[in-house]
């Protein structure tokens, strides 16, 4: 399969790799410094699931690529808007643009630019991120990817993404039945791992050993699987228990990209996150007092790097 990765970061980076790897067609679209070590250096991996290095074709300019089997769209949530035009040099009549992004709004946003009939939905479970230019780092997490189309369908096209992640070494490859349910299953997660860790700023480890502190990060999840219940999603009744018995076993040390973000002064998928959790409690009428905290607690910093970003273009 040829496969374009928009967004060679953490994800993209990996899974590029992998399928690669694996002997698939694999272009990058990425930017900066990065881009620059991509195309003199090539990408290297370092992964808990074993090392990599992978001399990939890398370009700002999807127009290079042309149309391909399969997008894999991992910018951050607060890049697609701006982003989805790009993809349109990818696009042939069946091409499946996958959203591994976090949050639950990417996928509608996407298809108001491309049209519903390309867009997959997918979620995935890996830590990883750019270590340094041309340099993914996965530390740790189960590196599974589900997918699936947003109505449920299997698709000649779903089958054959599954296909291509199922023989990728160091990919636990999940096609899904109910993609919807997936996304919201990992968006009460990640708001309950992002929130606390971000507002906090302590590792997993040490929210754990505090009362207080379990009881704010089980109630982070409890609101979201409310609201996404009040919206119709069929989330299992344990999803709670589940995630709170997850997040038992992660490394003590662990923290979120949120986190990452805010203490490294980038931009935040707040919006994505919590700010979605409470937009989609408005419409559905249902309280979320916890994610609007989080929300109001972590808005000032994220304004602030809104403006540096703003700062920055302009000079």
């Amino acid at each position: 399969m040829k496969f374009a990765v928009f967004g060679a970061g953490g994800v993209g980076g990996y899974l590029g790799a992998r399928l690669a790897d694996a002997g698939h067609e694999v272009h990058l679209v990425a930017r900066g410094d990065h881009l620059a070590a991509l195309e003199s250096d090539g990408l290297r991996l370092e992964s808990v699931r074993g090392d990599a290095a992978i001399d990939l074709p890398a370009t700002d300019d999807p127009a290079d690529i042309g149309p391909c089997d399969c997008v894999l769209f991992c910018v951050k949530a607060h890049d697609t808007r701006d982003a989805a035009p790009d993809l349109e040099p990818l696009l042939g009549d069946d091409t499946a643009v996958v959203s591994f992004q976090n949050g639950v709004d990417n996928e509608g946003w996407l298809a108001e630019e491309i049209g519903a009939d390309h867009v997959v939905g997918g979620v995935a479970y890996i830590f990883s991120t750019i270590g340094e230019p041309g340099v993914v780092e996965h530390t740790g997490g189960p590196a599974r990817f589900v997918y699936g189309e947003l109505d449920g369908e299997r698709t000649a096209r779903i089958e054959g993404l599954d296909a291509a992640l199922s023989e990728s070494e160091g990919v636990d490859a999940v096609l899904a039945a109910d993609i919807r349910v997936e996304l919201w299953r990992k968006f009460a997660f990640i708001c309950a791992q992002a929130g606390m860790t971000a507002t906090t700023r302590l590792p997993v480890g040490e929210i754990r050993e505090t009362d207080a502190s379990w009881a704010m990060y089980r109630r982070l999840i409890e609101e979201v699987c409310a609201v996404g219940r009040a919206e119709g999603v069929d989330l299992p009744e344990d999803t709670v228990d589940e995630w709170l018995e997850f997040a038992r076993d992660l490394e003590p040390e662990m923290y979120s990209s949120l986190h990452y973000d805010l203490t490294h002064d980038k931009r935040l998928e707040l919006e994505a996150l919590h700010g979605s959790v409470v937009r989609h409690a408005d419409a559905v009428d249902i309280d979320a007092p916890m994610n609007e905290a989080v929300h109001a607690i972590l808005r000032p910093w994220a304004d602030r790097a809104e403006r540096q970003l703003s700062i920055d273009f302009s000079v």
